[in-house]
Protein backbone atom coordinates (compact mmCIF):
# COMPACT_ATOMS: atom_id res chain seq x y z
CA UNK A 1 0.00 0.00 0.00
CA UNK A 2 1.40 3.39 -0.96
CA UNK A 3 1.97 5.84 1.91
CA UNK A 4 -0.46 8.42 0.54
CA UNK A 5 -3.26 5.84 0.30
CA UNK A 6 -2.71 4.96 3.93
CA UNK A 7 -2.29 8.47 5.37
CA UNK A 8 -3.34 11.29 3.01
CA UNK A 9 -3.08 13.79 5.88
CA UNK A 10 0.66 13.19 6.16
CA UNK A 11 1.06 13.41 2.37
CA UNK A 12 -0.01 17.06 2.31
CA UNK A 13 1.81 18.07 5.45
CA UNK A 14 5.08 16.50 4.29
CA UNK A 15 4.98 17.19 0.54
CA UNK A 16 4.09 20.88 0.83
CA UNK A 17 5.76 21.71 4.12
CA UNK A 18 2.51 22.46 5.92
CA UNK A 19 2.14 22.27 9.68
CA UNK A 20 -0.72 22.48 12.12
CA UNK A 21 0.37 26.04 12.79
CA UNK A 22 0.17 26.87 9.06
CA UNK A 23 -3.43 25.66 8.94
CA UNK A 24 -4.32 27.58 12.10
CA UNK A 25 -2.90 30.82 10.70
CA UNK A 26 -4.75 30.41 7.40
CA UNK A 27 -8.07 29.73 9.12
CA UNK A 28 -7.40 32.63 11.47
CA UNK A 29 -6.94 34.92 8.46
CA UNK A 30 -10.42 33.89 7.25
CA UNK A 31 -12.27 34.22 10.52
CA UNK A 32 -13.63 37.55 11.68
CA UNK A 33 -16.54 39.07 13.59
CA UNK A 34 -19.05 38.28 10.83
CA UNK A 35 -17.73 34.92 9.62
CA UNK A 36 -19.74 31.90 10.76
CA UNK A 37 -17.52 29.14 9.43
CA UNK A 38 -14.36 28.58 7.38
CA UNK A 39 -12.55 25.65 5.86
CA UNK A 40 -9.52 24.78 3.73
CA UNK A 41 -9.71 22.09 1.05
CA UNK A 42 -6.43 20.71 -0.31
CA UNK A 43 -6.33 18.43 -3.32
CA UNK A 44 -3.71 16.47 -5.24
CA UNK A 45 -5.07 14.52 -8.21
CA UNK A 46 -3.63 12.21 -10.85
CA UNK A 47 -5.80 11.44 -13.90
CA UNK A 48 -5.08 9.10 -16.77
CA UNK A 49 -7.20 8.21 -19.80
CA UNK A 50 -6.43 5.93 -22.73
CA UNK A 51 -8.72 5.61 -25.74
CA UNK A 52 -8.71 3.01 -28.52
CA UNK A 53 -10.55 3.43 -31.83
CA UNK A 54 -10.39 1.09 -34.80
CA UNK A 55 -7.72 -0.90 -32.98
CA UNK A 56 -5.45 2.15 -32.69
CA UNK A 57 -4.62 4.16 -29.59
CA UNK A 58 -6.11 7.56 -30.38
CA UNK A 59 -5.73 9.11 -26.94
CA UNK A 60 -3.28 8.70 -24.09
CA UNK A 61 -3.07 11.43 -21.49
CA UNK A 62 -1.92 11.69 -17.91
CA UNK A 63 -2.38 14.86 -15.89
CA UNK A 64 -1.52 15.98 -12.38
CA UNK A 65 -3.33 18.85 -10.68
CA UNK A 66 -3.07 20.31 -7.23
CA UNK A 67 -4.41 23.27 -5.31
CA UNK A 68 -6.27 24.60 -2.32
CA UNK A 69 -9.70 26.17 -1.97
CA UNK A 70 -10.59 28.46 0.95
CA UNK A 71 -14.18 29.10 1.96
CA UNK A 72 -15.81 31.50 4.41
CA UNK A 73 -19.53 31.74 5.14
CA UNK A 74 -21.40 34.66 6.68
CA UNK A 75 -25.13 34.03 6.98
CA UNK A 76 -26.20 33.08 3.43
CA UNK A 77 -23.15 34.62 1.79
CA UNK A 78 -20.14 32.54 0.79
CA UNK A 79 -16.67 33.81 0.06
CA UNK A 80 -14.50 31.42 -1.91
CA UNK A 81 -10.97 31.72 -3.31
CA UNK A 82 -8.50 29.16 -4.60
CA UNK A 83 -4.93 28.74 -5.76
CA UNK A 84 -3.21 26.09 -7.84
CA UNK A 85 -0.15 26.57 -5.68
CA UNK A 86 0.02 24.96 -2.26
CA UNK A 87 2.38 27.32 -0.43
CA UNK A 88 2.10 29.28 2.78
CA UNK A 89 1.89 32.62 0.93
CA UNK A 90 -0.70 31.39 -1.60
CA UNK A 91 -2.76 29.95 1.22
CA UNK A 92 -2.71 33.23 3.13
CA UNK A 93 -3.72 35.24 0.07
CA UNK A 94 -6.62 32.93 -0.73
CA UNK A 95 -7.76 33.08 2.90
CA UNK A 96 -7.82 36.87 2.90
CA UNK A 97 -9.74 37.01 -0.40
CA UNK A 98 -12.36 34.53 0.78
CA UNK A 99 -12.90 36.61 3.89
CA UNK A 100 -13.29 39.86 1.98
CA UNK A 101 -15.84 38.27 -0.36
CA UNK A 102 -17.93 36.83 2.48
CA UNK A 103 -17.94 39.89 4.72
CA UNK A 104 -16.46 43.31 5.29
CA UNK A 105 -12.93 43.42 6.64
CA UNK A 106 -12.60 43.28 10.38
CA UNK A 107 -10.32 41.88 13.00
CA UNK A 108 -8.96 38.42 12.30
CA UNK A 109 -10.21 35.60 14.46
CA UNK A 110 -8.41 32.70 16.05
CA UNK A 111 -8.59 29.05 15.07
CA UNK A 112 -7.10 26.07 16.83
CA UNK A 113 -6.57 23.01 14.65
CA UNK A 114 -6.40 20.00 16.91
CA UNK A 115 -4.29 16.95 16.16
CA UNK A 116 -7.37 14.74 16.54
CA UNK A 117 -8.40 13.47 13.14
CA UNK A 118 -11.68 11.76 12.46
CA UNK A 119 -11.07 8.14 11.58
CA UNK A 120 -12.09 7.54 7.98
CA UNK A 121 -13.89 4.40 6.97
CA UNK A 122 -12.12 2.09 4.54
CA UNK A 123 -14.81 1.86 1.85
CA UNK A 124 -12.36 1.47 -1.03
CA UNK A 125 -9.91 -1.24 0.04
CA UNK A 126 -7.30 -0.23 -2.53
CA UNK A 127 -3.61 -0.99 -2.05
CA UNK A 128 -2.37 0.11 -5.47
CA UNK A 129 -4.09 3.10 -7.16
CA UNK A 130 -5.32 2.30 -10.70
CA UNK A 131 -3.16 5.18 -11.98
CA UNK A 132 -0.07 3.17 -10.98
CA UNK A 133 -0.87 0.29 -13.36
CA UNK A 134 1.42 0.31 -16.45
CA UNK A 135 -0.07 1.82 -19.59
CA UNK A 136 0.87 -1.29 -21.58
CA UNK A 137 -1.52 -3.40 -19.49
CA UNK A 138 -4.36 -0.97 -20.17
CA UNK A 139 -3.67 -0.83 -23.91
CA UNK A 140 -3.66 -4.63 -24.05
CA UNK A 141 -6.98 -4.73 -22.22
CA UNK A 142 -8.55 -2.29 -24.69
CA UNK A 143 -7.24 -4.38 -27.57
CA UNK A 144 -8.95 -7.44 -26.11
CA UNK A 145 -12.19 -5.46 -25.69
CA UNK A 146 -12.01 -4.46 -29.35
CA UNK A 147 -11.51 -8.08 -30.43
CA UNK A 148 -14.36 -9.44 -28.32
CA UNK A 149 -16.83 -6.79 -29.44
CA UNK A 150 -16.08 -7.37 -33.14
CA UNK A 151 -16.38 -11.12 -32.70
CA UNK A 152 -19.90 -10.76 -31.33
CA UNK A 153 -21.48 -10.13 -34.73
CA UNK A 154 -20.09 -9.39 -38.22
CA UNK A 155 -22.31 -6.31 -38.37
CA UNK A 156 -20.21 -4.58 -35.68
CA UNK A 157 -18.35 -2.07 -37.86
CA UNK A 158 -16.68 0.19 -35.34
CA UNK A 159 -15.50 -0.12 -31.75
CA UNK A 160 -14.39 2.68 -29.43
CA UNK A 161 -13.16 1.87 -25.94
CA UNK A 162 -11.54 3.89 -23.19
CA UNK A 163 -10.21 3.27 -19.72
CA UNK A 164 -9.94 6.12 -17.24
CA UNK A 165 -8.13 6.05 -13.91
CA UNK A 166 -7.93 8.56 -11.09
CA UNK A 167 -6.32 8.91 -7.70
CA UNK A 168 -7.42 11.91 -5.70
CA UNK A 169 -5.99 12.86 -2.32
CA UNK A 170 -7.82 15.46 -0.23
CA UNK A 171 -7.33 17.18 3.09
CA UNK A 172 -9.99 19.30 4.83
CA UNK A 173 -9.22 21.60 7.76
CA UNK A 174 -12.11 23.43 9.42
CA UNK A 175 -12.66 26.27 11.84
CA UNK A 176 -14.34 23.69 14.08
CA UNK A 177 -10.82 22.55 14.89
CA UNK A 178 -10.32 19.25 13.10
CA UNK A 179 -8.46 17.88 10.11
CA UNK A 180 -9.45 14.91 7.98
CA UNK A 181 -8.00 13.39 4.82
CA UNK A 182 -9.10 10.85 2.24
CA UNK A 183 -7.49 8.94 -0.63
CA UNK A 184 -10.00 8.31 -3.42
CA UNK A 185 -9.20 5.87 -6.24
CA UNK A 186 -11.52 5.57 -9.23
CA UNK A 187 -11.49 3.59 -12.46
CA UNK A 188 -13.89 3.27 -15.40
CA UNK A 189 -14.07 1.28 -18.64
CA UNK A 190 -16.46 2.35 -21.40
CA UNK A 191 -17.19 0.60 -24.70
CA UNK A 192 -19.17 1.97 -27.65
CA UNK A 193 -20.02 -0.14 -30.71
CA UNK A 194 -21.49 0.94 -34.04
CA UNK A 195 -23.41 -1.68 -36.03
CA UNK A 196 -24.13 -1.34 -39.77
CA UNK A 197 -26.58 -3.14 -42.05
CA UNK A 198 -26.99 -2.19 -45.71
CA UNK A 199 -29.18 -5.07 -46.84
CA UNK A 200 -32.16 -2.83 -47.61
CA UNK A 201 -30.07 -0.52 -49.76
CA UNK A 202 -30.34 2.26 -47.19
CA UNK A 203 -27.48 2.47 -44.67
CA UNK A 204 -28.66 1.61 -41.18
CA UNK A 205 -26.23 2.49 -38.41
CA UNK A 206 -27.00 2.11 -34.71
CA UNK A 207 -24.98 2.47 -31.55
CA UNK A 208 -24.65 0.56 -28.30
CA UNK A 209 -22.76 1.73 -25.21
CA UNK A 210 -21.89 -0.08 -22.02
CA UNK A 211 -19.29 0.10 -19.28
CA UNK A 212 -18.64 0.29 -15.59
CA UNK A 213 -16.21 1.14 -12.86
CA UNK A 214 -15.61 1.45 -9.14
CA UNK A 215 -13.44 2.86 -6.39
CA UNK A 216 -11.32 -0.21 -6.69
CA UNK A 217 -8.11 -1.81 -7.89
CA UNK A 218 -7.57 -2.03 -11.64
CA UNK A 219 -8.22 -5.78 -11.27
CA UNK A 220 -11.92 -4.84 -11.00
CA UNK A 221 -12.09 -5.15 -14.79
CA UNK A 222 -10.40 -8.55 -14.80
CA UNK A 223 -12.51 -10.17 -12.08
CA UNK A 224 -14.77 -12.69 -13.82
CA UNK A 225 -13.64 -11.18 -17.14
CA UNK A 226 -15.88 -8.20 -16.50
CA UNK A 227 -14.24 -6.37 -19.41
CA UNK A 228 -15.45 -9.10 -21.79
CA UNK A 229 -19.04 -8.73 -20.54
CA UNK A 230 -18.85 -4.97 -21.09
CA UNK A 231 -17.66 -5.51 -24.67
CA UNK A 232 -20.36 -8.05 -25.53
CA UNK A 233 -23.09 -5.97 -23.93
CA UNK A 234 -22.16 -2.86 -25.96
CA UNK A 235 -22.17 -4.97 -29.12
CA UNK A 236 -25.49 -6.60 -28.20
CA UNK A 237 -27.18 -3.24 -27.68
CA UNK A 238 -25.95 -2.01 -31.08
CA UNK A 239 -27.36 -5.10 -32.81
CA UNK A 240 -30.69 -4.81 -30.94
CA UNK A 241 -31.04 -1.19 -32.06
CA UNK A 242 -30.10 -2.17 -35.59
CA UNK A 243 -33.14 -4.43 -35.69
CA UNK A 244 -35.47 -2.07 -33.80
CA UNK A 245 -38.56 -0.45 -35.29
CA UNK A 246 -39.79 3.07 -34.69
CA UNK A 247 -41.30 3.59 -31.25
CA UNK A 248 -45.02 4.33 -30.93
CA UNK A 249 -46.24 7.51 -29.24
CA UNK A 250 -48.99 7.95 -26.71
CA UNK A 251 -49.93 7.36 -23.09
CA UNK A 252 -49.13 3.87 -21.91
CA UNK A 253 -47.92 1.77 -19.00
CA UNK A 254 -44.13 1.71 -18.77
CA UNK A 255 -41.95 -0.88 -17.08
CA UNK A 256 -38.50 0.38 -16.09
CA UNK A 257 -35.83 -2.29 -15.83
CA UNK A 258 -33.45 -2.67 -12.87
CA UNK A 259 -30.12 -0.85 -12.49
CA UNK A 260 -29.22 2.01 -14.84
CA UNK A 261 -32.84 3.17 -15.40
CA UNK A 262 -32.46 4.57 -11.88
CA UNK A 263 -30.92 7.55 -13.70
CA UNK A 264 -34.50 8.72 -14.22
CA UNK A 265 -35.03 8.65 -10.44
CA UNK A 266 -31.74 10.51 -9.94
CA UNK A 267 -32.63 13.30 -12.35
CA UNK A 268 -36.39 13.61 -11.98
CA UNK A 269 -36.55 13.21 -8.20
CA UNK A 270 -33.07 13.23 -6.62
CA UNK A 271 -32.04 16.75 -7.62
CA UNK A 272 -35.32 18.09 -6.28
CA UNK A 273 -34.40 16.70 -2.85
CA UNK A 274 -31.09 18.59 -2.58
CA UNK A 275 -31.04 21.10 0.25
CA UNK A 276 -30.14 24.27 -1.65
CA UNK A 277 -33.15 24.04 -3.97
CA UNK A 278 -35.47 23.43 -1.03
CA UNK A 279 -34.00 26.20 1.12
CA UNK A 280 -34.60 28.63 -1.72
CA UNK A 281 -38.10 27.26 -2.33
CA UNK A 282 -37.38 26.45 -5.98
CA UNK A 283 -37.92 22.68 -5.78
CA UNK A 284 -41.21 20.91 -6.40
CA UNK A 285 -40.55 19.24 -3.00
CA UNK A 286 -40.00 22.47 -1.02
CA UNK A 287 -41.86 22.61 2.29
CA UNK A 288 -43.32 19.13 1.90
CA UNK A 289 -41.52 17.17 4.65
CA UNK A 290 -43.91 14.66 6.19
CA UNK A 291 -46.25 14.75 3.19
CA UNK A 292 -47.04 11.91 0.82
CA UNK A 293 -45.11 12.51 -2.40
CA UNK A 294 -45.08 8.99 -3.85
CA UNK A 295 -46.81 5.64 -3.92
CA UNK A 296 -46.59 3.73 -0.63
CA UNK A 297 -44.42 1.20 -2.54
CA UNK A 298 -41.65 3.78 -2.96
CA UNK A 299 -38.73 4.16 -0.55
CA UNK A 300 -35.86 6.24 -1.93
CA UNK A 301 -32.41 6.22 -0.34
CA UNK A 302 -29.15 8.07 -0.91
CA UNK A 303 -26.26 6.05 0.51
CA UNK A 304 -22.62 7.13 0.30
CA UNK A 305 -21.37 4.26 2.46
CA UNK A 306 -21.60 1.28 0.07
CA UNK A 307 -18.08 -0.20 -0.24
CA UNK A 308 -16.33 0.33 -3.57
CA UNK A 309 -19.19 2.10 -5.32
CA UNK A 310 -18.49 4.96 -7.71
CA UNK A 311 -20.63 7.39 -5.72
CA UNK A 312 -19.34 6.36 -2.28
CA UNK A 313 -16.98 8.41 -0.12
CA UNK A 314 -15.38 7.86 3.27
CA UNK A 315 -16.04 11.54 3.95
CA UNK A 316 -17.65 14.21 1.82
CA UNK A 317 -15.78 17.27 0.54
CA UNK A 318 -16.45 19.12 3.80
CA UNK A 319 -14.91 16.34 5.85
CA UNK A 320 -18.26 15.01 7.11
CA UNK A 321 -18.76 11.25 7.24
CA UNK A 322 -21.12 10.07 4.53
CA UNK A 323 -24.22 8.18 5.62
CA UNK A 324 -27.34 6.35 4.50
CA UNK A 325 -30.13 8.91 4.12
CA UNK A 326 -33.74 7.82 3.71
CA UNK A 327 -35.33 10.55 1.60
CA UNK A 328 -38.75 9.04 0.88
CA UNK A 329 -40.12 6.27 3.11
CA UNK A 330 -43.16 4.33 1.93
CA UNK A 331 -44.19 7.35 -0.10
CA UNK A 332 -43.66 9.96 2.68
CA UNK A 333 -41.01 12.67 2.25
CA UNK A 334 -38.58 12.29 5.17
CA UNK A 335 -35.57 14.45 4.40
CA UNK A 336 -33.31 16.43 2.09
CA UNK A 337 -29.66 16.06 1.14
CA UNK A 338 -27.61 18.66 2.98
CA UNK A 339 -24.20 20.24 3.02
CA UNK A 340 -23.04 22.32 6.00
CA UNK A 341 -24.27 25.71 4.77
CA UNK A 342 -27.79 24.76 3.74
CA UNK A 343 -28.25 22.51 6.76
CA UNK A 344 -27.36 25.41 9.09
CA UNK A 345 -29.65 27.85 7.31
CA UNK A 346 -32.53 25.35 7.35
CA UNK A 347 -31.97 24.36 10.97
CA UNK A 348 -31.19 20.76 10.00
CA UNK A 349 -28.23 18.42 10.39
CA UNK A 350 -25.67 17.92 7.59
CA UNK A 351 -26.13 14.58 5.84
CA UNK A 352 -22.62 14.09 4.44
CA UNK A 353 -23.59 15.29 0.95
CA UNK A 354 -21.35 18.35 0.59
CA UNK A 355 -19.50 17.71 -2.69
CA UNK A 356 -17.35 19.68 -5.12
CA UNK A 357 -15.72 18.92 -8.46
CA UNK A 358 -12.28 20.08 -7.37
CA UNK A 359 -10.34 22.48 -5.15
CA UNK A 360 -11.39 25.26 -7.55
CA UNK A 361 -15.10 24.78 -6.76
CA UNK A 362 -17.15 25.44 -3.64
CA UNK A 363 -19.17 22.57 -2.15
CA UNK A 364 -22.91 22.16 -2.57
CA UNK A 365 -25.43 19.43 -1.66
CA UNK A 366 -25.12 16.56 -4.15
CA UNK A 367 -26.21 12.94 -4.42
CA UNK A 368 -23.91 9.94 -3.88
CA UNK A 369 -25.60 6.59 -4.68
CA UNK A 370 -29.34 7.16 -5.08
CA UNK A 371 -31.81 4.30 -5.53
CA UNK A 372 -35.25 2.91 -4.75
CA UNK A 373 -35.47 -0.05 -2.42
CA UNK A 374 -36.83 -3.40 -3.61
CA UNK A 375 -40.53 -4.15 -3.33
CA UNK A 376 -42.76 -7.23 -3.11
CA UNK A 377 -43.40 -8.04 -6.78
CA UNK A 378 -41.74 -10.62 -8.99
CA UNK A 379 -40.31 -8.90 -12.11
CA UNK A 380 -42.02 -11.43 -14.40
CA UNK A 381 -45.32 -10.71 -12.64
CA UNK A 382 -44.84 -7.01 -13.37
CA UNK A 383 -44.37 -7.65 -17.08
CA UNK A 384 -47.31 -10.06 -17.22
CA UNK A 385 -49.59 -7.39 -15.75
CA UNK A 386 -49.13 -5.11 -18.79
CA UNK A 387 -51.29 -5.78 -21.83
CA UNK A 388 -49.73 -3.08 -24.00
CA UNK A 389 -46.86 -0.87 -22.97
CA UNK A 390 -43.14 -0.13 -23.10
CA UNK A 391 -40.27 -1.93 -21.38
CA UNK A 392 -37.35 0.52 -20.95
CA UNK A 393 -34.12 -1.36 -20.22
CA UNK A 394 -31.57 1.44 -20.56
CA UNK A 395 -31.49 5.21 -20.93
CA UNK A 396 -29.39 7.74 -22.76
CA UNK A 397 -29.66 11.48 -22.22
CA UNK A 398 -32.35 13.44 -20.41
CA UNK A 399 -33.36 16.85 -19.12
CA UNK A 400 -35.25 17.93 -16.01
CA UNK A 401 -36.58 21.24 -14.69
CA UNK A 402 -35.99 21.33 -10.93
CA UNK A 403 -38.65 23.98 -10.31
CA UNK A 404 -41.55 21.84 -11.53
CA UNK A 405 -39.99 18.39 -11.90
CA UNK A 406 -40.77 18.06 -15.60
CA UNK A 407 -38.43 15.68 -17.44
CA UNK A 408 -37.71 14.21 -20.87
CA UNK A 409 -35.60 11.05 -21.15
CA UNK A 410 -34.58 9.02 -24.18
CA UNK A 411 -34.51 5.23 -23.95
CA UNK A 412 -31.38 3.71 -25.52
CA UNK A 413 -32.84 0.17 -25.33
CA UNK A 414 -36.57 -0.50 -25.16
CA UNK A 415 -39.14 -3.11 -26.19
CA UNK A 416 -42.86 -3.19 -26.77
CA UNK A 417 -44.85 -5.15 -24.22
CA UNK A 418 -47.66 -7.10 -25.86
CA UNK A 419 -49.96 -9.33 -23.83
CA UNK A 420 -47.56 -9.43 -20.90
CA UNK A 421 -44.39 -10.20 -22.84
CA UNK A 422 -41.54 -8.03 -24.17
CA UNK A 423 -41.56 -8.46 -27.94
CA UNK A 424 -40.18 -6.13 -30.60
CA UNK A 425 -37.29 -3.73 -29.87
CA UNK A 426 -38.06 -0.08 -30.58
CA UNK A 427 -35.91 3.00 -31.09
CA UNK A 428 -36.56 6.70 -30.65
CA UNK A 429 -38.68 6.30 -27.51
CA UNK A 430 -38.73 9.17 -25.03
CA UNK A 431 -40.41 9.34 -21.64
CA UNK A 432 -42.09 12.62 -20.76
CA UNK A 433 -43.45 13.40 -17.31
CA UNK A 434 -43.15 15.08 -13.96
CA UNK A 435 -40.81 13.80 -11.23
CA UNK A 436 -43.12 14.09 -8.22
CA UNK A 437 -46.03 12.82 -10.31
CA UNK A 438 -44.21 9.77 -11.67
CA UNK A 439 -43.65 8.41 -8.14
CA UNK A 440 -47.39 8.54 -7.45
CA UNK A 441 -47.96 6.41 -10.56
CA UNK A 442 -45.68 3.56 -9.44
CA UNK A 443 -48.05 0.62 -9.16
CA UNK A 444 -45.64 -2.30 -8.74
CA UNK A 445 -42.06 -2.55 -7.42
CA UNK A 446 -39.88 -5.59 -8.08
CA UNK A 447 -37.73 -7.68 -5.78
CA UNK A 448 -34.70 -7.26 -8.06
CA UNK A 449 -33.02 -4.05 -6.90
CA UNK A 450 -29.78 -3.54 -8.84
CA UNK A 451 -27.26 -0.73 -8.77
CA UNK A 452 -25.74 0.53 -12.01
CA UNK A 453 -22.41 -0.78 -13.27
CA UNK A 454 -20.53 2.30 -12.05
CA UNK A 455 -20.25 4.82 -14.85
CA UNK A 456 -22.53 7.70 -13.79
CA UNK A 457 -21.47 11.35 -13.66
CA UNK A 458 -23.78 14.07 -12.37
CA UNK A 459 -23.70 17.70 -13.48
CA UNK A 460 -24.99 20.65 -11.45
CA UNK A 461 -24.18 24.36 -11.69
CA UNK A 462 -21.18 23.60 -13.92
CA UNK A 463 -19.70 20.99 -11.57
CA UNK A 464 -19.43 17.26 -12.32
CA UNK A 465 -19.03 14.50 -9.71
CA UNK A 466 -19.17 10.68 -9.91
CA UNK A 467 -22.42 9.14 -8.68
CA UNK A 468 -24.29 5.86 -8.57
CA UNK A 469 -27.94 5.06 -9.29
CA UNK A 470 -30.17 2.04 -8.83
CA UNK A 471 -33.68 0.72 -9.25
CA UNK A 472 -35.66 -2.50 -9.09
CA UNK A 473 -38.06 -3.29 -11.93
CA UNK A 474 -41.04 -0.95 -11.50
CA UNK A 475 -44.35 -0.38 -13.28
CA UNK A 476 -45.45 3.21 -13.92
CA UNK A 477 -49.04 3.60 -15.06
CA UNK A 478 -50.09 6.12 -17.68
CA UNK A 479 -46.77 7.67 -18.64
CA UNK A 480 -46.44 9.77 -21.78
CA UNK A 481 -44.20 8.12 -24.38
CA UNK A 482 -42.90 10.19 -27.25
CA UNK A 483 -42.05 8.29 -30.43
CA UNK A 484 -41.81 8.58 -34.16
CA UNK A 485 -44.81 6.38 -34.95
CA UNK A 486 -48.31 7.59 -34.07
Amino acid sequence: MTDEMQAPENFFLERFGLTGRTLERALGAVLGRRIDYADLYFEYRVNEEIGLEEGIVKQAAKTISQGVGVRATADEKTGFAYSDQITVSALQQAAQRARYIAADAGESGRAAVTDTRRASRALYGVRTPPTDVPIRAKVDLLGEVDRIARAYDPRIAKVMASVASENRLILVATSDGWVVGDARPLCRLQVTCVAEDNRTGTPNRQMGTFGGGARSEYTFFLDGERYARFAREAARQAIVNLEAEEAPAGTMDVVLGPGWPGILLHEAVGHGLEGDFNRKGTSAFSGRLGERVASSLCTVVDDGTIPGRRGSLNVDDEGMSTQRNVLIENGILRGYLQDRLNARLMGMAPTGNGRRESYAHHPMPRMTNTFMLAGPHDPEEILRSVRRGLYAVSFGGGQVDITNGKFVFSASEAYLIEDGKPTRPVKGATLVGNGPDILTRVNMVGTDLALDEGIGTCGKDGQSVPVGVGLPTILVNGLTVGGTKG
